[in-house]
């Protein structure tokens, strides 16, 4: 309460504090009959009595005609409340406030919502008064537990471990790779800043610098249009070290979770389990496991080699051939016939991946369009291999290893879902299962031109130091220094050890990505003065703070988000500026006709 007018927050009176005179600030929460209303301030609520008394006739008609929500003072004597109305929900719940004087700071007009969390508004309705769902207490509580987070962290680093707090530029240029960026129009024609989407080669350069290690809050930015619960601007905590490994990092990082991570959500065991792309990929078809439950996919090419089955002996007879399963427990109980049907079709519209489902019968059959094409030892094979049990459902598919575990690893969150919204319970949402993904691919085939290649990660990512030599050789086969951390099955952070050799990187750019290295030639002369070796990592504030709260959404973390289709509601950005405004840009918009016919009307 220093520098302000109150005695006491709204939310910390005790029975310690009876018979004080108080001044509270807050919104009227609520108010009953003129007989009393609810204060409510950042920290609480407390229940305040407005006087009945002729004295006090004029606080009684100021309180009781002021509208919910309206700005007051109070000021009062703190007593207990009477026996058997203490209200144990409260922390304040044993004390009431009797008023002496009050005043009314602003009115509230006619709210568009009420400022309750379990009233349900539109989240469009949310956006648009952002002002004033903040105010709600969830909201409240996601910034204060995400503002005590940071503050943690820089602790840990900067006067723990010697890191540097550093603002790197907003505006640069483009990067090749990676995001689309937002563009920023400058005063030399045809020239354009861009918003950077993270501080990565800032901070590389930091490291030539010499700062050894740098630190930062950073404001990133792209440009990736209509995306679920993305973000246009976000936040992560940047971090790069030099001479130092992956290791180095994984430990720095398991360490400042452990020393930010709120005490009320229970303690984290470190080290973090970790595991490879390769096996991630195969045993949960996702390069972001969620490992709160099991339900792994499971490789029974070998039992099936021996199989009549065509499909199957199709899809063995190509080089990275497979035929894999999934067990769905008590599948048969939880899941309803046209639930299979739409798994199957999901397969098929996402993957192109054609899925068989089997049963095992209360007689320990299995049934299923494939078992009259499999012998007695097959079956009871598959069963051991599977542990199924009565009532379980399995599914099968063939095909190539990329594609099967893909399919099967997106069915198997589908899956949970079905089960968990039929009572059984997987994933345990109070739980935190943090995993290392580690050796990735350093290049991936292009979308829209497999024969061509792009980073898996970004351009800077060293090749792991076993496969450095297939760099030159056979680029689709090197392995990465790129490391990945997931919590619950999302990606929540980021990072590799860097390419710190300007003739290697210089390599990667023009020879393995075809790019013009001419844009980065800054960074690769750079590389020619002595830069160190350097690694680092992004965490991705958003996303972790929104799963350390449960929030459905990534925008409930954040004090002024953007919407899904990236605007600002509130204050209706993006805007149209007027030609004249252009004109030192050397900008003109060409206008579509329908466009252009409303901006006349």
């Amino acid at each position: 309460n220093s520098f302000v007018a109150r005695t006491n927050t709204c939310g910390e009176l005790r029975s310690a504090h009876v018979g004080q005179e108080v001044t509270l600030y807050g919104w009227i929460q609520y108010q009953r009959q003129g007989l009393f209303l609810v204060l409510r301030d950042f920290q609480g609520l407390t229940q305040i009595i407005i006087p009945q008394d002729e004295a006090h006739s004029h606080v009684r008609k100021l309180l009781s005609n002021a509208p919910v929500e309206s700005v007051v003072r109070v000021t009062g004597i703190v007593s207990s409340r009477p026996p058997g109305q203490e209200n144990p929900k409260m922390p304040t719940g044993d004390i009431e406030v009797k008023v002496e004087t009050a005043e009314i700071l602003n009115s509230c007009k006619k709210l568009p919502f009420e400022i309750k969390d379990f009233i349900k508004k539109s989240e469009a309705l949310r956006m648009q008064y952002r002002y004033l769902d903040l105010r709600s207490f969830q909201l409240q509580c996601n910034l204060r537990l995400r503002s005590q987070m940071v503050m943690r962290m820089r602790e840990y680093l900067c006067n723990l471990h010697g890191f540097v707090d550093v603002e790197t530029p907003t505006l640069f240029k483009r990067t090749p790779g990676g995001a689309k960026e937002f563009l920023v129009p400058s005063r030399e024609a045809g020239k354009f800043y861009s918003l950077p989407q993270s501080p990565q080669q800032f901070k590389q350069l930091l490291m030539v610098g010499g700062m050894d290690r740098y630190f930062q809050v950073a404001r990133c930015y792209r440009d990736e249009g209509s995306r679920p619960d993305r973000q246009p601007e976000f936040t992560q905590i940047d971090i790069e070290m030099s001479f130092v490994d992956q290791a180095g990092i994984q430990r720095l990082i398991e360490g400042l979770l452990q020393y930010s991570w709120p005490e009320e959500r229970g303690p984290i065991t470190t080290p973090f389990p970790s595991m490879t792309y390769e096996e991630a990929l195969a045993d949960y078809g996702t390069d972001k496991p969620d490992t709160r439950f099991g339900m792994k996919i499971v490789d029974i090419s070998n039992i099936l080699r021996r199989s009549d089955i065509q499909f199957v002996q199709n899809a063995l007879s190509y080089p990275r051939g497979t035929v894999k399963t999934i067990c769905i427990p008590q599948g048969v109980r939880c899941l309803k016939n046209k639930d299979l049907e739409s798994l199957k079709e999901a397969a098929k519209s996402q993957f192109n991946q054609e899925i068989m489902d089997i049963t095992f019968g209360p007689d320990g059959s299995l049934k299923s369009l494939l078992t009259k094409l499999l012998g007695k030892e097959q079956q009871s094979e598959l069963i051991r291999a599977l542990n199924m049990q009565v009532d379980d459902v399995v599914l099968l598919a063939a095909g190539e290893h990329t594609q099967v575990c893909s399919a099967l690893g997106s069915l198997r969150l589908e899956i949970a879902d079905l089960l968990e919204a039929a009572g059984m319970i997987l994933r345990d949402p109070t739980a935190f299962h943090f995993l290392w993904v580690v050796d990735f691919p350093l290049f991936l085939p292009k979308e829209e031109n497999p024969t061509e290649l792009e980073s898996a990660h970004h351009p800077f990512t060293a090749p792991h130091p076993l496969d450095t030599n297939l760099l030159y050789s056979d680029p689709t086969k090197v392995r990465s220094q790129h490391y990945d951390l997931v919590l619950n099955g999302n990606e929540i952070g980021g990072g590799s050890i860097r390419i710190h050799s300007a003739e290697q990187q210089r390599f990667v750019l023009e020879k393995v990505l075809k790019e013009d290295s001419e844009v980065l030639s800054h960074l690769l002369e750079a590389l020619e003065f002595g830069a160190p070796p350097h690694g680092g990592i992004a965490l991705g504030l958003d996303r972790l703070i929104s799963l350390i709260v449960g929030a459905s959404s990534i925008r409930d973390v954040i004090a002024f988000p953007k919407s899904f289709k990236g605007r600002d509601l509130m204050g209706n950005a993006p805007d149209y500026v007027t030609p004249e405004e252009l004109e030192p840009y050397h900008i003109q918009v060409s206008w579509p006709v329908a466009k252009t016919e409303a901006k006349k009307n």
